[in-house]
């Protein structure tokens, strides 16, 4: 069996301990983290006051049972009074009924506020992770913020719902019941106040290997669903190198370390709530001992004897429940723990205090100024609206980007760009070349802002990135890669994600702008064809051709394609290079494509190696040259004589 730590295999791959596996695993619970997890039940307030009512009153009914027990045993019993044994049982089924109806609106008014928490919880996590850079999922697996929706989730819920309050009522059952036995008889009461360091030893001796086991069986869980989720993801790979019997007996050693942690948590909870039961039953001989001694001796009534002895009853039987419970809290403490720690995890950076939106003329007034500058009436011609496929941008919609001594490193210790320097004017075309690895990546992860420079300046329309709302750039942009994300959904609902407000007839206009609407309306259902999970249920060319239409229906002012055609067949690309002419007319675009058909209009190319931009110029002086472009270029040539 394998300690947690590392396993590196070619299908699946237990990375290093993370944060998370770095926790202290000793704590005790926390207050303060109870409080705040009640912060979320805010919009329940009412409910959450009205259960700590019943709560108390429900603490006092339990011992009032065995109370008037005693007492109709004490009195109306042993004077043979059936009148008084008629009253006292009556009243007793009459605590019942009121005990039996507060207990059901404690479940329910738990259950409600549990619920409330719960949710409250998973959308703070949902819009926290939303908001973090690139970088953090680079760095943080998917499947364990997955593990801290779910599971540490619905652990917390459990520990508000069963635990917190069941624990309440049982302790406060043992003080009422303890404030009743003081009145009672005080001299046996001592007794049983001296009994209660041995109580307090044996949690605390216990206390440390429940909150390490409770832990760490969480965290291995964690592990556990993070590897189930890389590896669903990674199911063509793995089937493809027929790694199904490797990586099953990869993922069984995870299971078998989180059944290990598992089994010795269950062997321990095991072991206290025995040892506790055990010590109840053996403080009651003690006191059946002493207090038969004080009879004998008439000091005290046999009376008086049982009504103690069904109080104490009644208080050692929590014990054993508020032990089981208290293993079931360090498990929802430990997921709560997690869950805040990702809530609170600062993102890597964020816009500055003072940052402002970047400057949109795409509005209304300045597609009012183009159409007077074209002598149109407005309305009597097609082209008049903005959704007509011969619309095309303004010429001055585009943005000026320029790159002052820009270096860049995904670790700050490690640069991949170094003292990048160019400048893309408004409406220039911009194509990044170079082997992989050479930084073509980074510059546009630079320009869309998902990224940071780690020295020089990055300027978008002469104003350095920094001062730029991220939200405002990303709604100028529109971005297609080589392998694009679509949501479950219809191919209509996929393209209308950057223009949520866009009708179908828009949709339609920016596809034939795009020349391909015949392609997505011959679709077994057209635009409104479910794509499936992952666009499972298109090829990857038609996924391709969503999401340039999705992009296109953004009306950009900055375009970036990352290798978007390679994907596309010759004859689709063709139709979409004429339209991306005119389209991308206007607009600042970058490109990054090894076919030639994309890099030989560029206005500017860049060619990259290492990091560093080695030649630039346009296509037809870079091949004058003869330099390291000419090679490339002679490299494409052969690959596509080939194709």
């Amino acid at each position: 069996m394998s300690a947690p730590g590392v396993i590196r295999d070619l299908g699946l791959v237990r990375r290093p301990r993370d944060d998370d596996e770095d926790e202290e695993q000793f704590k005790p619970l926390e207050w303060g983290l109870i409080r705040r997890l009640f912060t979320y039940a805010a919009p329940d307030r009412r409910k959450l006051t009205v259960l700590c009512i019943i709560s108390v009153i429900r603490s006092a009914q339990l011992p009032a049972f065995a109370w008037i027990m005693a007492l109709i045993i004490k009195g109306p019993i042993s004077r043979g009074d059936l009148t008084g044994v008629a009253w006292g049982v009556a009243g007793y089924a009459l605590l019942a009924i009121t005990t039996d109806g507060l207990f059901h609106f404690r479940q329910r008014y738990a259950l409600e506020v549990g619920e409330t928490v719960v949710n409250g919880l998973r959308a703070d996590i949902f819009a926290r992770t939303q908001r973090q850079p690139m970088s953090f999922f680079h760095r943080v697996k998917i499947g364990r913020i997955i593990g801290r929706v779910t599971s540490d989730v619905e652990a917390v819920r459990l520990g508000i719902q069963d635990v917190l309050f069941v624990s309440v009522i049982q302790f406060g059952s043992m003080v009422f019941t303890a404030a009743v036995m003081a009145w009672c008889d005080w001299q046996l009461f001592l007794v049983v106040v001296a009994m209660a360091p041995v109580l307090w030893m044996i949690n605390r001796h216990f206390r440390v290997k429940l909150s390490y086991y409770s832990r760490a069986a969480s965290e291995s869980f964690s592990r556990v669903t993070a590897t189930l989720a890389e590896s669903v993801n990674g199911i063509r790979v793995t089937q493809g190198f027929v790694r199904q019997d490797t990586n099953a007996g990869l993922f069984r050693s995870l299971l078998a370390d989180h059944s290990r942690y598992s089994i010795n948590l269950a062997r321990t909870s095991a072991i206290l709530t025995p040892l506790l039961e055990l010590n109840s039953q053996f403080f009651v001989a003690i006191l059946l001992m002493f207090g038969g001694w004080r009879v004998f001796h008439h000091s005290m009534a046999v009376g008086d004897l049982i009504t103690f002895f069904l109080l104490a009853n009644q208080f050692f039987a929590p014990i054993a429940i508020i032990g089981n419970q208290y293993n079931q809290a360090l498990i929802a403490m430990a997921g709560a723990e997690r869950v805040f720690r990702l809530i609170d995890t600062k993102p890597d950076w964020e816009d500055a205090p003072g940052a402002e939106p970047l400057a949109d003329p795409r509005g209304k007034s300045q597609v009012a100024s183009d159409k007077d500058q074209d002598g149109r009436a407005g309305g009597s011609d097609p082209c008049d609206l903005k959704l007509d496929p011969c619309y095309l941008p303004p010429a001055a919609a585009g943005v000026q980007v320029e790159f002052r001594g820009v270096s860049f490193g995904y670790a700050p210790d490690r640069l991949v760009l170094h003292d990048v320097n160019f400048t893309a004017e408004p409406g220039q075309n911009i194509a990044l070349v170079g082997h992989t690895g050479s930084g073509k990546s980074s510059i546009i992860n630079l320009v869309a802002k998902f990224y940071l420079p780690t020295a020089g300046e990055l300027l978008i329309d002469g104003r350095e990135v920094r001062t730029l709302t991220s939200q405002s750039l990303h709604r100028q942009m529109g971005m297609v890669q080589q392998q694009n994300f679509l949501f479950s959904g219809t191919v209509l609902d996929n393209i209308r994600l950057s223009k949520p407000e866009a009708v179908e007839d828009e949709v339609r206009a920016a596809a034939g702008r795009l020349d391909c609407l015949d392609l997505l309306e011959a679709l077994p259902a057209g635009l409104h064809t479910e794509v499936g999970e992952h666009g499972a249920n298109l090829s990857v060319g038609q996924r391709q051709l969503v999401c340039f239409t999705r992009a296109m229906l953004a009306d950009p002012r900055l375009v970036i394609l990352d290798e978007a055609t390679s994907s596309i067949d010759a004859l689709t690309e063709a139709r979409l290079q004429k339209a991306l002419v005119s389209l991308l007319r206007g607009r600042t675009s970058f490109i990054v494509a090894h076919r030639l058909s994309t890099i030989r209009h560029a206005d500017l190319v860049l060619v990259l190696d290492q990091g560093r931009i080695i030649e630039r110029g346009t296509h037809p002086q870079l091949l004058d040259r003869g330099g390291h472009y000419a090679a490339l270029y002679r490299q494409f040539v052969q690959v596509d004589e080939r194709a």
